[in-house]
């Protein structure tokens, strides 16, 4: 078993025991639970609303090349440089280099996913820049030195009373400061850095290709002062994040409020087409857009798993599924977690390393069923299991049982003549690694065979 694999199963044992950790998420997920019903009731028909949101995406990725090329075309139009990074360190260097030339002491960042998959704060400190997270839950996560837990909810594991024991432990607060005197201070905080910081970094909710444009959806205005108080505005998105039109907007941010957090529509909605122009007087003087690869053109590739590049990272399918439920955000230790984490980890970093994330899902099918763009995720992951044998990442073990298997299927008088302790004894000795959580499989002490002949004779 891989070391990651084995990391795995010992943080979902440890989590899943962990009754607190369990109330907390399950609190949270529930206030998301019961207000979603009311944001699906913007739309006349919310089904037909995902279907028409899918297709969008499916013509979108089906013509990736060409959406792109619109984009950069029209942007760059309008003074905006677009870099194209292959993999993660290209993604790096191009940001070092643009802090370097812009003599960056201090970056600003709002909530993206994409950096948390490059691992930019980290790189940023080494490289003596101080990156600070300015959406309150990233923020939060930064100062307690953890990860996000959740792709829409970095902090849904901790109470208001965590938050309150962490700002006065690194902020020096009082320990039974209220939520709202905890936001009054973080936002306190943020804004000397806003004023300080020589670069803003954003991801993106969408790229637009017709018109050429950034679209970022939040709830704080942290990202809409991120790309506007500093002198330049870095964005960095996933080369999948391409809508074909501006008038597709009208369904996607609906759609992404709706299933990410049960709003009709968040607070702060913005679109940006490139930095400050002649007659603005405000906005970035420069701006820049990294369009990031880093293996999603290996799912492109895939036929089967390309529907995977449709998500629009809205979180619902990590809310409703039951082992997400049980085991938490950060037991799956990558940077996308749940049942699309599942799907797409393996195909982003390695199948033989991260095939095991294909196995931690109960195939229920709600995380399918609740897709914002009805992406067919439990039988992604099937094929996720499918590929990781073509491949040969099976073991010897499991390899040998369904050989031996499927010779029995095929000459049933070969698996007659062990009687039922037989078989006991060499399958429950053979599948000792899958039995590890499962009883012992018991074979009747009579074949099939046998027990038809004598209930039925040789009819």
């Amino acid at each position: 078993m891989k070391e990651t694999a084995a990391d795995f199963i010992a943080r979902s044992t440890i989590k899943a025991a962990d009754k607190e950790h369990r109330r907390k998420i399950n609190f949270n997920i529930g206030k998301y639970n019961a207000v979603v019903p009311q944001g699906k009731l913007q739309f006349t028909d919310v089904h037909l609303a995902r279907e028409r949101a899918k297709n969008i995406k499916w013509k979108a990725i089906e013509t990736l090349d060409k959406q792109l090329e619109t984009f950069e075309s029209a942007i760059t139009r309008r003074g905006a440089k677009v870099i194209w990074a292959e993999d993660a360190q290209q993604a790096l260097d191009a940001i070092q280099k643009i802090c370097e030339e812009k003599n960056c002491k201090t970056l600003v960042k709002s909530k993206s996913m994409v950096t948390e998959e490059i691992h930019l704060n980290d790189f940023l400190e080494k490289n003596g820049i101080e990156s600070v997270e300015t959406d309150l839950g990233e923020y939060i996560q930064q100062l307690d030195g953890e990860p996000p837990y959740h792709i829409v909810t970095p902090a849904m594991h901790k109470s208001k009373e965590d938050v309150a024991k962490l700002f006065a432990e690194k902020l020096g607060t009082d320990p039974k400061a209220t939520p709202e005197q905890l936001t009054l201070t973080a936002r306190r905080i943020l804004r000397d850095k806003y004023v300080q910081a020589e670069v803003g970094l954003t991801g993106a909710n969408f790229i637009i290709a017709d018109i050429g444009a950034i679209a970022v959806t939040e709830n704080e205005g942290n990202a809409r002062l991120s790309c506007s108080m500093p002198k330049t505005h870095i964005v960095i998105a996933g080369i999948e994040k391409v809508i074909p039109s501006m008038t597709d907007l009208a369904l996607f941010w609906p759609l992404l409020s709706t299933f990410g957090t049960g709003q009709k529509i968040t607070v702060y909605n913005t679109i940006i087409t490139g930095p400050r122009q002649a007659n603005e007087a405000d906005g970035p003087e420069d701006m820049y857009v990294i369009l990031l690869d880093n293996g999603r053109t290996n799912i492109l590739a895939n036929e089967k798993q390309r529907e995977s590049l449709y998500c629009i990272r809205c979180g619902a399918c990590l809310n409703a599924c039951p082992v997400y439920k049980n085991i938490g955000g950060h037991t799956y230790a990558a940077t996308y977690s749940g049942p699309i984490g599942s799907v797409i980890t393996p195909h982003l970093n390695n199948m033989d390393e991260w095939k095991h994330l294909s196995y931690a899902s109960s195939l229920c099918g709600n995380c399918t069923e609740v897709c914002a763009v009805k992406i067919n995720l439990h039988e992604l992951l099937l094929e996720n299991r499918h590929e990781a044998v073509e491949e040969g990442f099976s073991s010897f073990t499991e390899k040998m049982a369904w050989k031996m298997w499927k010779q029995g299927m095929l000459h049933r008088k070969w698996m007659n003549m062990a009687g039922g302790n037989i078989k006991n004894r060499v399958v429950n000795g053979l599948i000792k690694g899958w039995k590890e959580y499962r009883g012992d499989m018991e074979f009747p002490k009579k074949s099939f065979n046998e027990l038809w002949k004598e209930k039925y004779g040789n009819r």
